[in-house]
């Protein structure tokens, strides 16, 4: 149980945090002698997240099912989706997270075991977390958009979207990479991280749709699956707010010097082969 815990908190705390959890992933089965790909249990400690981002969003959760009630009235006549688009931010940023949602659905089915086999390789991992760093390092020149959720465009769903396809890659942090772009795009950053974490949804719930169908179960067993859920959960919550506090003040650099430092301890495991 005790490594279901620890993988769980660390999964919890790095979902958010732009550090990579499945990078972290990688590095604690590592060191806890795991041998080959964890999948399922990847996916499930992911779902821990998942329920803590629901819950704290959950206002704009709330929000979005309404808009899709507004998607129905007009597919039946009662309504316009241009001028919902014009007049509803929240319609607008439910259209712009569907539209976002794509790359990274087509990018894992496509390529899904090319992405697993990288789950065994720290040095990849090493690689990606390095990369990581360089990105949240250019965060500390940007950041200064005013753009909120009524001035979101498309250009800008697309851009993220293909960063959390990007962010597939274990090592490379989904959060930092679809915050740093929507900086970078020139959205205020409260918004860009809320984006950020309402499309993490839909990406969790794909992977774990994709994995209960496969039917991967790995070496841990239910008991352990449910303790490194919990675990996620509580600290994926504590992670988020502690996040959306440094994003508001303009820190997300402060992250990359971590993310180079774990990417440089992930390739020195590397050789020991």
């Amino acid at each position: 149980m005790a490594p279901a815990a620890v993988l769980g908190v660390l999964q919890g705390l790095t979902e958010f945090l732009p550090v990579s959890s499945s990078g972290h992933l990688v590095l604690g089965q590592r060191l806890f002698g795991l041998q080959g790909s964890e999948m399922l249990f990847n996916v499930v400690v992911h779902l821990g997240s998942l329920a803590a981002v629901c819950l704290v969003l959950r206002r704009d959760l709330v929000k979005l099912l309404i808009e899709v009630g507004v998607v129905v009235k007009t597919v039946a006549g009662r309504g316009s989706l241009a001028e919902a688009w014009r007049e509803r931010p929240e319609f607008r940023l439910l259209v712009l997270l569907a539209l976002g949602t794509l790359p990274a659905g087509g990018v894992g089915l496509a390529f899904r075991s090319t992405f697993e086999s990288l789950f065994s390789s720290s040095r990849g991992v090493g690689v990606a977390l390095v990369f990581t760093g360089l990105v949240l390092y250019l965060t500390r020149r940007f950041g200064a958009g005013n753009r909120d959720v009524s001035r979101l465009r498309i250009s800008d769903a697309v851009v993220i979207g293909l960063a959390q396809a990007l962010a597939i890659t274990p090592g490379v942090s989904r959060s930092g990479m679809t915050i740093s772009s929507g900086l970078f795009m020139g959205v205020e950053r409260e918004t860009a991280a809320r984006f950020s974490f309402l499309l993490s949804i839909p990406a969790i719930v794909g992977a774990f749709v994709v994995e209960i169908g496969d039917g991967s179960v790995g070496s841990f067993p239910l008991a352990a699956q449910v303790v490194g859920f919990v675990a996620a959960f509580l600290s994926g919550g504590a992670a988020l707010y502690v996040l959306l506090r440094l994003v508001r003040s303009g820190k997300l650099h402060y992250f990359a010097y971590y993310c180079w430092l774990i990417g440089a301890l992930c390739l020195v495991l590397s050789l020991g082969g």
